[in-house]
């Protein structure tokens, strides 16, 4: 994990009145390099901050998209609850440089709950200051993870932050120069286009289970793969196949799925979760791995719209 190296914290040039600045300069060591140390020029706001997190991107006057976002999308009253939260704010520059057209229909009624979920994922639970970002993922509020990186600047996502620690009275914003966009492809549509899962995706088929995994959810699922399946005994998957032996095939993979999003920091704590057949299953950490029942996490969190794939090497079988 690495702790921010780098970074040039300035002032909305003169467009949050509630903000005063008052600049100071000093050097931090270089996670990268001890030896080296980096400039970092840190502007300091006024905690007392009197604004919300709304209010100060409109009282900014560089937010106007984003701030058209979230009243078309109903999040105006969330962000002006007590928080606190830290927002990754794309400018109107960042929301320019999406396709032609994509604003406007994402600001289309019928796509507001489309709309919704990209701005929560710009958004995170709890006060993160620049300088507390270290490389890891957090959830956000849209249940998805975003990836930070903190090395030379903060990425996320692969949108660069190029103002920070901007404070309102309900948490802090953080401004960044790409709209950053969650998954839009279901745990079924992820698994099919992954490549690896062409016998579970067979096997989900033939069960029925193709239109549940295409829900809402949110799911976890414990995805074997293709190597994992070969690894079962010769004409196992050929016989689960068979019309009846289809109760028996859906039990064994409901055992794969839980409800809710698990992601593996949670899982390698350790704990018993029910599945979908009503059965439990065991994880846990050992030797830096997770796992799940019998089975080794080989690939973890992959995030989809409707939960979170974790890819392990063995098939579970229920009791």
């Amino acid at each position: 994990m690495l702790k921010l190296a780098s970074f040039t914290v300035v002032a909305l040039a003169g467009s949050i009145a509630s903000a005063q600045c008052s600049e100071k300069s000093y050097t931090k060591s270089d996670c990268g390099d001890k030896n080296k140390t980096a400039q970092v020029t840190h502007a300091s706001y006024d905690t007392q901050a009197t604004k919300d997190i709304v209010d100060t991107a409109i009282g900014a006057g560089s937010f106007k998209t984003l701030v058209a976002a979230v009243q078309a999308a109903g999040l105006v009253d969330a962000l002006k609850g007590p928080g606190p939260f830290t927002v990754f704010a794309p400018s109107d520059e960042a929301f320019a440089k999406l396709p032609a057209g994509t604003v406007t229909e994402l600001l289309k009624p019928e796509n507001k709950a489309k709309l919704a979920n990209i701005l929560k994922y710009h958004v995170v639970s709890g006060k993160v200051l620049a300088a507390d970002v270290k490389t890891s993922s957090v959830v956000t509020l849209a249940g998805q993870r975003v990836d930070l990186k903190a090395d030379k600047g903060v990425m996320v996502d692969g949108a660069k932050v190029v103002t920070a620690d901007v404070m309102a009275s309900n948490g802090v914003i953080h401004v960044i120069d790409t709209v950053i966009i969650p998954s839009d492809k279901n745990i079924v549509e992820t698994a099919v286009a992954a490549g690896s899962f062409k016998t579970l995706a067979r096997l989900l088929e033939q069960a029925d289970l193709v239109g549940a995994l295409t829900g809402e959810g949110p799911f976890t699922v414990f995805a074997p793969t293709d190597e994992a399946f070969a690894k079962l005994p010769k004409e196992t998957v050929e016989s689960l196949l068979k019309p009846e032996n289809k109760d028996k095939l859906a039990a064994i993979l409901k055992f794969h799925v839980i409800q809710g999003r698990v992601f593996s920091d949670a899982a390698a704590k350790g704990a018993t979760v029910k599945t979908l057949n009503g059965q439990e299953l065991t994880t846990k950490s050992e030797g830096g791995k997770v796992l799940v029942g019998n089975a080794t996490v080989t690939a973890a969190d992959l995030d989809t719209s409707n939960g979170t794939i974790h890819v392990i090497d063995t098939v579970l079988l229920p009791k």
